[in-house]
Protein backbone atom coordinates (compact mmCIF):
# COMPACT_ATOMS: atom_id res chain seq x y z
CA UNK A 1 0.00 0.00 0.00
CA UNK A 2 2.49 2.60 0.83
CA UNK A 3 4.86 1.25 -2.30
CA UNK A 4 1.33 2.27 -4.16
CA UNK A 5 1.20 5.80 -2.69
CA UNK A 6 5.06 6.78 -3.16
CA UNK A 7 4.50 6.12 -7.01
CA UNK A 8 1.65 8.16 -7.00
CA UNK A 9 3.16 10.82 -6.12
CA UNK A 10 6.72 10.39 -7.66
CA UNK A 11 4.50 10.03 -10.99
CA UNK A 12 2.22 13.05 -9.85
CA UNK A 13 5.95 14.89 -9.50
CA UNK A 14 5.75 15.82 -6.50
CA UNK A 15 7.96 12.70 -4.37
CA UNK A 16 11.04 14.73 -5.89
CA UNK A 17 10.23 18.33 -3.61
CA UNK A 18 10.94 15.87 -0.93
CA UNK A 19 14.00 14.57 -1.62
CA UNK A 20 17.38 16.07 -1.52
CA UNK A 21 19.46 15.56 -5.37
CA UNK A 22 21.65 13.09 -4.14
CA UNK A 23 19.03 10.99 -2.78
CA UNK A 24 17.17 11.01 -5.84
CA UNK A 25 19.37 8.19 -7.95
CA UNK A 26 18.76 5.46 -4.87
CA UNK A 27 15.08 6.67 -4.87
CA UNK A 28 14.24 5.68 -8.69
CA UNK A 29 16.49 2.50 -7.95
CA UNK A 30 14.33 1.40 -5.20
CA UNK A 31 11.17 2.01 -7.28
CA UNK A 32 12.36 0.14 -10.09
CA UNK A 33 12.91 -2.87 -7.67
CA UNK A 34 9.53 -2.65 -6.78
CA UNK A 35 7.87 -2.69 -10.42
CA UNK A 36 7.86 -6.23 -10.49
CA UNK A 37 6.22 -7.08 -7.60
CA UNK A 38 3.38 -4.30 -8.25
CA UNK A 39 3.19 -6.66 -11.91
CA UNK A 40 2.56 -9.55 -9.85
CA UNK A 41 0.31 -7.84 -6.99
CA UNK A 42 -2.40 -7.14 -10.20
CA UNK A 43 -2.29 -10.56 -10.47
CA UNK A 44 -2.58 -11.96 -7.00
CA UNK A 45 -4.23 -10.31 -4.57
CA UNK A 46 -2.73 -10.10 -1.02
CA UNK A 47 -5.23 -8.84 0.82
CA UNK A 48 -8.06 -11.20 -0.12
CA UNK A 49 -5.70 -14.01 -0.30
CA UNK A 50 -4.86 -13.17 3.27
CA UNK A 51 -8.73 -13.01 4.10
CA UNK A 52 -9.01 -16.30 2.59
CA UNK A 53 -6.41 -18.24 4.15
CA UNK A 54 -7.61 -16.61 7.51
CA UNK A 55 -11.22 -18.03 6.21
CA UNK A 56 -9.99 -21.17 5.79
CA UNK A 57 -8.37 -21.40 9.20
CA UNK A 58 -12.06 -20.18 10.78
CA UNK A 59 -14.27 -22.96 8.38
CA UNK A 60 -11.62 -26.17 10.10
CA UNK A 61 -11.88 -24.47 14.03
CA UNK A 62 -15.60 -25.04 13.22
CA UNK A 63 -15.84 -28.61 12.61
CA UNK A 64 -12.22 -29.72 15.07
CA UNK A 65 -13.07 -28.74 17.96
CA UNK A 66 -15.72 -26.59 16.96
CA UNK A 67 -18.60 -29.21 16.40
CA UNK A 68 -16.81 -31.94 17.93
CA UNK A 69 -16.95 -30.26 21.49
CA UNK A 70 -20.72 -29.05 20.48
CA UNK A 71 -21.95 -32.68 19.59
CA UNK A 72 -19.73 -34.18 22.82
CA UNK A 73 -21.51 -32.07 25.13
CA UNK A 74 -25.15 -33.04 23.63
CA UNK A 75 -24.79 -37.36 23.76
CA UNK A 76 -24.20 -39.19 27.04
CA UNK A 77 -21.46 -39.58 29.00
CA UNK A 78 -20.63 -43.13 27.87
CA UNK A 79 -20.54 -41.80 24.15
CA UNK A 80 -18.62 -38.91 24.39
CA UNK A 81 -15.42 -39.87 23.14
CA UNK A 82 -17.39 -41.11 20.07
CA UNK A 83 -18.74 -38.36 18.43
CA UNK A 84 -15.18 -36.94 18.88
CA UNK A 85 -13.74 -39.54 16.96
CA UNK A 86 -16.08 -39.50 14.40
CA UNK A 87 -15.56 -35.95 13.88
CA UNK A 88 -11.91 -36.25 14.09
CA UNK A 89 -11.62 -39.45 11.53
CA UNK A 90 -14.07 -38.02 9.23
CA UNK A 91 -11.84 -34.49 9.00
CA UNK A 92 -8.91 -36.65 8.11
CA UNK A 93 -10.52 -39.23 5.40
CA UNK A 94 -12.72 -36.13 3.73
CA UNK A 95 -9.56 -34.26 3.01
CA UNK A 96 -8.06 -36.84 1.60
CA UNK A 97 -10.89 -37.46 -0.57
CA UNK A 98 -11.10 -34.07 -1.58
CA UNK A 99 -7.69 -33.86 -2.60
CA UNK A 100 -7.72 -37.25 -5.04
CA UNK A 101 -11.21 -36.93 -6.38
CA UNK A 102 -13.88 -34.26 -4.91
CA UNK A 103 -11.85 -31.07 -5.78
CA UNK A 104 -12.05 -32.46 -9.56
CA UNK A 105 -15.31 -33.70 -9.83
CA UNK A 106 -16.48 -30.51 -8.01
CA UNK A 107 -14.69 -27.52 -9.66
CA UNK A 108 -13.05 -28.48 -13.13
CA UNK A 109 -15.02 -28.69 -16.03
CA UNK A 110 -16.77 -31.55 -16.83
CA UNK A 111 -17.21 -31.55 -20.87
CA UNK A 112 -20.25 -32.72 -22.31
CA UNK A 113 -21.18 -33.73 -18.66
CA UNK A 114 -20.43 -30.65 -16.63
CA UNK A 115 -24.02 -29.37 -16.09
CA UNK A 116 -24.15 -32.79 -13.71
CA UNK A 117 -20.62 -33.54 -12.73
CA UNK A 118 -17.19 -31.45 -13.19
CA UNK A 119 -13.71 -33.38 -15.02
CA UNK A 120 -10.68 -35.51 -13.86
CA UNK A 121 -8.03 -33.02 -14.57
CA UNK A 122 -7.39 -31.97 -11.03
CA UNK A 123 -7.34 -35.61 -9.85
CA UNK A 124 -5.00 -35.71 -7.11
CA UNK A 125 -4.19 -32.06 -7.30
CA UNK A 126 -2.17 -32.83 -10.62
CA UNK A 127 -2.13 -29.62 -12.13
CA UNK A 128 -2.23 -27.62 -8.96
CA UNK A 129 0.92 -25.69 -8.63
CA UNK A 130 2.80 -22.61 -6.53
CA UNK A 131 1.36 -19.44 -9.21
CA UNK A 132 -1.76 -21.29 -10.58
CA UNK A 133 -4.79 -18.80 -9.30
CA UNK A 134 -8.24 -18.98 -8.62
CA UNK A 135 -9.20 -15.50 -9.54
CA UNK A 136 -7.27 -13.33 -7.71
CA UNK A 137 -5.75 -15.60 -5.07
CA UNK A 138 -3.99 -18.86 -5.14
CA UNK A 139 -5.63 -21.81 -6.55
CA UNK A 140 -4.06 -23.55 -3.57
CA UNK A 141 -6.18 -21.65 -0.83
CA UNK A 142 -9.21 -21.35 -2.93
CA UNK A 143 -9.03 -25.66 -2.86
CA UNK A 144 -8.13 -25.58 1.13
CA UNK A 145 -10.91 -23.35 1.82
CA UNK A 146 -13.32 -25.56 -0.07
CA UNK A 147 -12.17 -28.28 1.69
CA UNK A 148 -13.18 -27.40 4.66
CA UNK A 149 -16.75 -27.14 3.86
CA UNK A 150 -16.78 -30.80 2.47
CA UNK A 151 -14.93 -31.99 5.82
CA UNK A 152 -17.98 -29.98 8.33
CA UNK A 153 -20.82 -31.65 5.89
CA UNK A 154 -20.53 -35.03 6.57
CA UNK A 155 -19.16 -34.22 10.02
CA UNK A 156 -23.19 -32.86 10.56
CA UNK A 157 -24.56 -36.21 9.94
CA UNK A 158 -23.01 -37.74 12.36
CA UNK A 159 -25.40 -36.15 15.02
CA UNK A 160 -28.36 -37.75 13.10
CA UNK A 161 -26.98 -41.31 14.19
CA UNK A 162 -24.64 -40.90 17.17
CA UNK A 163 -24.54 -43.08 19.96
CA UNK A 164 -25.87 -46.07 17.69
CA UNK A 165 -23.64 -46.18 13.95
CA UNK A 166 -20.67 -48.21 13.89
CA UNK A 167 -17.57 -47.10 13.69
CA UNK A 168 -16.46 -48.45 10.38
CA UNK A 169 -19.75 -48.14 9.20
CA UNK A 170 -20.05 -44.48 9.45
CA UNK A 171 -16.41 -43.73 8.32
CA UNK A 172 -17.21 -45.98 4.88
CA UNK A 173 -20.53 -44.25 4.46
CA UNK A 174 -19.16 -40.48 4.94
CA UNK A 175 -16.10 -40.84 2.48
CA UNK A 176 -19.16 -42.53 0.02
CA UNK A 177 -21.14 -40.41 0.31
CA UNK A 178 -19.14 -37.22 -0.10
CA UNK A 179 -18.39 -38.15 -3.45
CA UNK A 180 -21.46 -39.62 -4.35
CA UNK A 181 -23.94 -36.36 -2.82
CA UNK A 182 -21.51 -33.51 -1.75
CA UNK A 183 -19.36 -33.33 -4.89
CA UNK A 184 -22.22 -33.47 -7.10
CA UNK A 185 -24.50 -30.81 -5.68
CA UNK A 186 -21.25 -28.68 -5.08
CA UNK A 187 -20.98 -28.94 -8.60
CA UNK A 188 -24.21 -27.89 -9.31
CA UNK A 189 -24.36 -25.11 -7.82
CA UNK A 190 -20.83 -23.67 -7.42
CA UNK A 191 -18.82 -25.33 -10.17
CA UNK A 192 -21.05 -24.29 -12.83
CA UNK A 193 -23.48 -26.64 -12.95
CA UNK A 194 -27.16 -26.78 -13.92
CA UNK A 195 -28.24 -25.03 -10.88
CA UNK A 196 -25.86 -22.23 -10.79
CA UNK A 197 -26.44 -21.65 -14.86
CA UNK A 198 -30.07 -21.51 -13.85
CA UNK A 199 -28.91 -18.41 -10.98
CA UNK A 200 -29.62 -20.69 -8.26
CA UNK A 201 -29.11 -17.86 -4.76
CA UNK A 202 -26.84 -19.86 -2.78
CA UNK A 203 -24.06 -17.76 -0.99
CA UNK A 204 -22.10 -20.48 1.64
CA UNK A 205 -24.28 -23.76 1.37
CA UNK A 206 -27.96 -23.71 1.94
CA UNK A 207 -28.33 -26.05 -0.76
CA UNK A 208 -24.47 -27.50 -1.05
CA UNK A 209 -23.92 -28.13 2.91
CA UNK A 210 -26.98 -28.00 5.31
CA UNK A 211 -29.73 -29.09 2.85
CA UNK A 212 -27.35 -32.28 2.25
CA UNK A 213 -26.87 -32.93 5.40
CA UNK A 214 -30.25 -32.37 6.78
CA UNK A 215 -31.68 -34.40 4.42
CA UNK A 216 -29.15 -37.62 4.59
CA UNK A 217 -29.07 -37.63 8.65
CA UNK A 218 -33.34 -37.56 8.49
CA UNK A 219 -32.88 -40.70 6.00
CA UNK A 220 -29.99 -42.21 8.18
CA UNK A 221 -32.54 -41.78 11.15
CA UNK A 222 -35.44 -43.70 9.32
CA UNK A 223 -33.16 -46.51 7.81
CA UNK A 224 -31.25 -47.19 11.36
CA UNK A 225 -34.03 -46.67 13.62
CA UNK A 226 -34.52 -45.36 17.15
CA UNK A 227 -31.17 -45.64 19.79
CA UNK A 228 -31.98 -48.64 22.84
CA UNK A 229 -35.05 -46.81 25.02
CA UNK A 230 -36.11 -43.66 22.58
CA UNK A 231 -39.44 -42.37 23.95
CA UNK A 232 -38.95 -44.41 27.45
CA UNK A 233 -36.24 -43.09 28.81
CA UNK A 234 -34.72 -39.55 29.53
CA UNK A 235 -31.20 -39.31 27.35
CA UNK A 236 -30.33 -35.70 28.42
CA UNK A 237 -27.09 -33.94 27.09
CA UNK A 238 -24.08 -35.17 29.59
CA UNK A 239 -21.83 -32.03 29.78
CA UNK A 240 -24.05 -28.55 28.25
CA UNK A 241 -20.92 -26.40 29.54
CA UNK A 242 -19.04 -28.65 26.65
CA UNK A 243 -21.30 -28.13 23.98
CA UNK A 244 -21.88 -23.87 24.56
CA UNK A 245 -17.62 -23.70 24.37
CA UNK A 246 -18.03 -25.68 21.26
CA UNK A 247 -21.58 -23.35 19.99
CA UNK A 248 -19.08 -20.21 20.74
CA UNK A 249 -16.37 -21.72 18.36
CA UNK A 250 -19.07 -22.77 15.88
CA UNK A 251 -20.27 -18.98 15.70
CA UNK A 252 -17.06 -17.56 15.76
CA UNK A 253 -16.19 -20.17 12.94
CA UNK A 254 -18.82 -19.09 10.66
CA UNK A 255 -17.48 -15.76 10.08
CA UNK A 256 -15.30 -17.52 7.64
CA UNK A 257 -17.79 -19.78 6.45
CA UNK A 258 -19.51 -17.30 5.09
CA UNK A 259 -17.64 -14.27 4.71
CA UNK A 260 -15.30 -16.27 3.63
CA UNK A 261 -17.09 -17.39 0.83
CA UNK A 262 -16.94 -13.98 -1.03
CA UNK A 263 -13.55 -14.66 -1.99
CA UNK A 264 -12.37 -11.51 -0.81
CA UNK A 265 -12.06 -8.52 1.43
CA UNK A 266 -14.61 -6.59 0.34
CA UNK A 267 -18.00 -5.05 1.07
CA UNK A 268 -19.77 -8.16 0.21
CA UNK A 269 -17.62 -10.04 3.05
CA UNK A 270 -18.29 -7.13 5.36
CA UNK A 271 -22.23 -7.44 4.61
CA UNK A 272 -22.15 -11.42 5.30
CA UNK A 273 -20.22 -10.83 8.23
CA UNK A 274 -22.91 -9.06 9.77
CA UNK A 275 -25.85 -10.36 8.74
CA UNK A 276 -24.45 -13.92 9.55
CA UNK A 277 -23.83 -12.29 13.14
CA UNK A 278 -27.49 -10.46 13.60
CA UNK A 279 -28.79 -13.73 12.40
CA UNK A 280 -27.49 -15.67 14.83
CA UNK A 281 -28.18 -13.69 17.67
CA UNK A 282 -31.82 -13.10 16.84
CA UNK A 283 -32.18 -17.02 16.37
CA UNK A 284 -31.04 -17.52 19.60
CA UNK A 285 -33.25 -14.84 21.22
CA UNK A 286 -36.01 -15.93 19.51
CA UNK A 287 -35.75 -20.06 20.10
CA UNK A 288 -35.26 -19.11 23.98
CA UNK A 289 -38.72 -17.08 23.78
CA UNK A 290 -40.07 -20.10 22.30
CA UNK A 291 -39.39 -21.83 25.54
CA UNK A 292 -39.70 -19.64 27.96
CA UNK A 293 -43.15 -19.20 26.60
CA UNK A 294 -43.90 -23.00 26.27
CA UNK A 295 -42.06 -24.29 29.32
CA UNK A 296 -41.60 -21.33 31.28
CA UNK A 297 -37.92 -21.34 31.59
CA UNK A 298 -35.24 -20.44 29.34
CA UNK A 299 -32.69 -22.64 28.83
CA UNK A 300 -29.06 -22.83 28.08
CA UNK A 301 -29.55 -26.12 25.04
CA UNK A 302 -32.28 -24.01 23.56
CA UNK A 303 -30.28 -20.46 23.18
CA UNK A 304 -27.40 -22.26 21.31
CA UNK A 305 -29.29 -24.24 19.43
CA UNK A 306 -31.48 -21.13 18.04
CA UNK A 307 -27.63 -19.85 17.26
CA UNK A 308 -27.25 -22.92 15.38
CA UNK A 309 -30.49 -22.31 13.73
CA UNK A 310 -29.78 -18.82 12.78
CA UNK A 311 -26.55 -19.78 11.70
CA UNK A 312 -27.74 -21.97 9.08
CA UNK A 313 -30.67 -19.94 7.88
CA UNK A 314 -28.79 -17.17 6.61
CA UNK A 315 -25.67 -19.11 4.98
CA UNK A 316 -27.22 -19.64 1.80
CA UNK A 317 -28.77 -15.78 2.48
CA UNK A 318 -25.70 -13.96 3.56
CA UNK A 319 -24.11 -12.58 0.53
CA UNK A 320 -27.39 -11.19 -0.88
CA UNK A 321 -29.42 -9.69 1.87
CA UNK A 322 -29.15 -6.64 4.28
CA UNK A 323 -29.33 -6.89 7.90
CA UNK A 324 -33.30 -6.02 8.05
CA UNK A 325 -33.50 -9.23 5.92
CA UNK A 326 -31.30 -10.91 8.46
CA UNK A 327 -33.20 -9.74 11.44
CA UNK A 328 -36.94 -11.71 9.82
CA UNK A 329 -34.29 -15.01 8.65
CA UNK A 330 -32.67 -15.07 12.27
CA UNK A 331 -36.32 -14.61 13.83
CA UNK A 332 -37.91 -17.41 11.54
CA UNK A 333 -34.96 -19.65 12.07
CA UNK A 334 -35.13 -19.42 15.69
CA UNK A 335 -39.47 -20.09 15.77
CA UNK A 336 -39.41 -22.67 12.69
CA UNK A 337 -36.45 -24.78 13.31
CA UNK A 338 -38.22 -24.80 17.17
CA UNK A 339 -41.36 -26.37 16.38
CA UNK A 340 -39.83 -28.58 13.50
CA UNK A 341 -37.41 -29.93 16.23
CA UNK A 342 -40.76 -30.72 18.60
CA UNK A 343 -42.54 -32.06 15.37
CA UNK A 344 -39.40 -34.58 14.49
CA UNK A 345 -38.66 -36.04 18.13
CA UNK A 346 -42.09 -36.24 19.72
CA UNK A 347 -44.94 -36.17 16.99
CA UNK A 348 -43.32 -38.32 14.37
CA UNK A 349 -40.93 -39.85 16.83
CA UNK A 350 -37.99 -39.99 14.64
CA UNK A 351 -34.66 -40.32 16.63
CA UNK A 352 -32.24 -37.77 15.04
CA UNK A 353 -30.45 -37.64 18.17
CA UNK A 354 -29.23 -34.15 18.03
CA UNK A 355 -31.92 -32.68 15.51
CA UNK A 356 -29.72 -32.07 12.04
CA UNK A 357 -32.65 -32.48 10.06
CA UNK A 358 -34.97 -30.33 12.06
CA UNK A 359 -31.86 -27.45 12.60
CA UNK A 360 -29.99 -27.59 9.49
CA UNK A 361 -32.03 -29.36 6.72
CA UNK A 362 -34.99 -27.18 7.95
CA UNK A 363 -32.62 -24.08 8.36
CA UNK A 364 -31.28 -24.57 4.63
CA UNK A 365 -34.67 -25.01 3.05
CA UNK A 366 -36.02 -21.73 5.17
CA UNK A 367 -33.11 -19.54 4.54
CA UNK A 368 -32.45 -20.95 0.81
CA UNK A 369 -36.22 -19.89 0.09
CA UNK A 370 -35.94 -16.86 1.51
CA UNK A 371 -33.00 -15.72 -0.28
CA UNK A 372 -34.92 -15.51 -2.99
CA UNK A 373 -37.15 -12.96 -1.26
CA UNK A 374 -34.76 -10.67 0.76
CA UNK A 375 -32.71 -10.58 -2.17
CA UNK A 376 -35.10 -7.53 -3.68
CA UNK A 377 -33.32 -4.40 -3.47
CA UNK A 378 -37.31 -3.30 -3.13
CA UNK A 379 -38.48 -3.92 0.06
CA UNK A 380 -37.12 -0.70 1.99
CA UNK A 381 -35.32 -1.77 5.17
CA UNK A 382 -35.82 -4.61 4.53
CA UNK A 383 -34.11 -4.81 1.00
CA UNK A 384 -30.98 -6.62 -0.17
CA UNK A 385 -28.67 -6.17 -3.02
CA UNK A 386 -31.09 -7.00 -5.89
CA UNK A 387 -31.55 -8.87 -8.36
CA UNK A 388 -29.93 -9.26 -11.87
CA UNK A 389 -31.62 -7.61 -14.25
CA UNK A 390 -34.43 -8.79 -16.08
CA UNK A 391 -35.25 -10.84 -12.99
CA UNK A 392 -38.22 -10.82 -10.82
CA UNK A 393 -38.91 -11.80 -7.34
CA UNK A 394 -40.80 -14.50 -8.68
CA UNK A 395 -38.67 -15.66 -11.18
CA UNK A 396 -35.99 -15.93 -8.37
CA UNK A 397 -38.35 -17.55 -5.75
CA UNK A 398 -39.17 -20.30 -7.91
CA UNK A 399 -35.34 -21.07 -8.99
CA UNK A 400 -34.80 -21.45 -5.32
CA UNK A 401 -37.89 -24.10 -4.81
CA UNK A 402 -36.32 -26.10 -7.98
CA UNK A 403 -32.90 -25.80 -5.91
CA UNK A 404 -34.19 -27.12 -2.49
CA UNK A 405 -36.76 -29.96 -4.37
CA UNK A 406 -33.62 -31.21 -6.55
CA UNK A 407 -31.40 -31.28 -3.84
CA UNK A 408 -33.74 -32.89 -1.46
CA UNK A 409 -34.69 -35.69 -4.10
CA UNK A 410 -31.39 -35.91 -4.99
CA UNK A 411 -29.93 -36.63 -1.85
CA UNK A 412 -32.52 -38.65 -0.08
CA UNK A 413 -32.42 -41.17 -3.15
CA UNK A 414 -28.77 -42.04 -3.02
CA UNK A 415 -28.65 -41.63 0.90
CA UNK A 416 -31.13 -44.21 1.18
CA UNK A 417 -29.42 -46.33 -1.41
CA UNK A 418 -26.14 -46.25 0.48
CA UNK A 419 -27.30 -47.35 3.66
CA UNK A 420 -29.09 -49.90 2.36
CA UNK A 421 -26.03 -51.44 0.88
CA UNK A 422 -23.82 -51.22 3.51
CA UNK A 423 -26.43 -52.12 5.87
CA UNK A 424 -26.27 -55.24 3.81
CA UNK A 425 -22.30 -55.52 3.58
CA UNK A 426 -21.12 -54.43 6.71
CA UNK A 427 -24.08 -53.63 9.05
CA UNK A 428 -25.54 -50.56 10.38
CA UNK A 429 -25.85 -50.46 14.17
CA UNK A 430 -23.76 -51.72 17.19
CA UNK A 431 -25.58 -54.51 18.52
CA UNK A 432 -27.98 -53.88 21.74
CA UNK A 433 -24.96 -54.99 24.39
CA UNK A 434 -22.32 -52.43 22.68
CA UNK A 435 -25.33 -50.07 22.44
CA UNK A 436 -25.80 -50.12 26.39
CA UNK A 437 -22.33 -50.13 26.90
CA UNK A 438 -21.46 -47.07 25.26
CA UNK A 439 -19.92 -46.76 22.32
CA UNK A 440 -16.32 -45.09 23.70
CA UNK A 441 -16.00 -48.48 24.96
CA UNK A 442 -17.24 -51.30 22.88
CA UNK A 443 -15.73 -49.38 19.56
CA UNK A 444 -12.52 -48.19 20.61
CA UNK A 445 -12.18 -49.18 24.11
CA UNK A 446 -11.73 -45.81 25.77
CA UNK A 447 -13.92 -44.20 28.33
CA UNK A 448 -13.97 -40.25 28.09
CA UNK A 449 -13.87 -39.68 32.06
CA UNK A 450 -11.98 -41.78 34.72
CA UNK A 451 -13.19 -39.98 38.19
Amino acid sequence: MRTNLVLTLLLKGETMSYLSRGLRPAFALITLLCLPTLSYAEQLNGANTAWILTSTALVLFMTIPGLSLFYAGLVRSKNVLSVVMQCFAITCGASLVWMMVGYSLAFTDGGGLNAIIGGTGQFMFAALTEGSLFGDIPESVFAMFQMTFAIITPALIVGAFAERMKFSTMLTFSMIWLVLVYVPVTHWVWGGGWLGEMGLLDFAGGTVVHITAGVAALVAALVMGNRKNFGTQAMPPHNLTITVAGAGMLWVGWFGFNAGSALAANGDAGMAMLVTHISAATGSLAWMLMEWVRHGKPSVLGIVTGMVAGLGTITPASGFVGPGGALVIGFSAGVICYFATQAIKQKFEIDDSLDVFPVHGVGGILGTFLAGIFASGELGVFSGQGYAEGVSMGGQVWVQIIGIAATFAYTAVVTFILLKVLGAIMGLRVDDEAETMGLDISQHDERGYDL
